[in-house]
């Protein structure tokens, strides 16, 4: 099992952030595209190698986020019409996710199979993550998972306070 961290800087305008392996050694680097359409996260490996994409699909009338892991698109997560509270789904071939997803406790089953589990680490300056990776070869899609999910939730948060003012 590797378990890797997963620390937002708080108040980042730009969404550069890594993720960290136990003995705190940079294993990716997360940047965002800083007012730019469609918004757009990377996630790079150590040699700088695009690993994953999350686009939040513009022009769209309920939010819709795209993840692509190597190239390929692995799952989509995308805003339910509800009128008291925010819903979301997760659509993914074989791709499952189990828990409190919104509040980042949940684990993932791959065709029934648990291969990671996440969980927000409290007590932290800014938003931080621990991923437990039970299958390496699920390790890109559960860090692009996770970014995709944050990025959900501050996209939310960000068009609620919108609305208030």
């Amino acid at each position: 099992m590797k378990q890797l961290y997963i620390k937002q800087k708080v108040f980042s305008l730009s969404g550069k952030f890594t993720v960290k392996d136990e003995q705190e050694k940079d294993v990716y680097y997360v940047e965002g595209s800083f007012m730019q359409i469609p918004k757009t996260f990377s996630i790079l490996n150590t040699t700088r190698d695009e690993v994953a994409l999350i686009t939040k699909k513009v022009f769209s009338f309920l939010p819709k986020f795209f993840v692509e892991v190597n190239g390929r698109e692995v799952l989509t997560i995308k805003k339910e019409l509800s009128f008291f509270k925010a819903r979301y789904t997760i659509d993914s071939a074989g791709i499952e996710v189990h828990g409190n997803w919104w509040d980042m406790d949940f684990q993932v089953f791959q065709h029934g199979e648990l291969v990671g589990k996440v969980s927000k680490e409290w007590f932290t300056w800014g938003d931080s993550y621990k991923v437990q990776i039970l299958n390496e070869e699920m390790e890109a899609i559960m860090i692009a998972l996770v970014v995709a999910i944050d990025c959900v939730k501050a996209d939310d948060a960000a068009a609620s306070s919108a609305a208030t003012t």
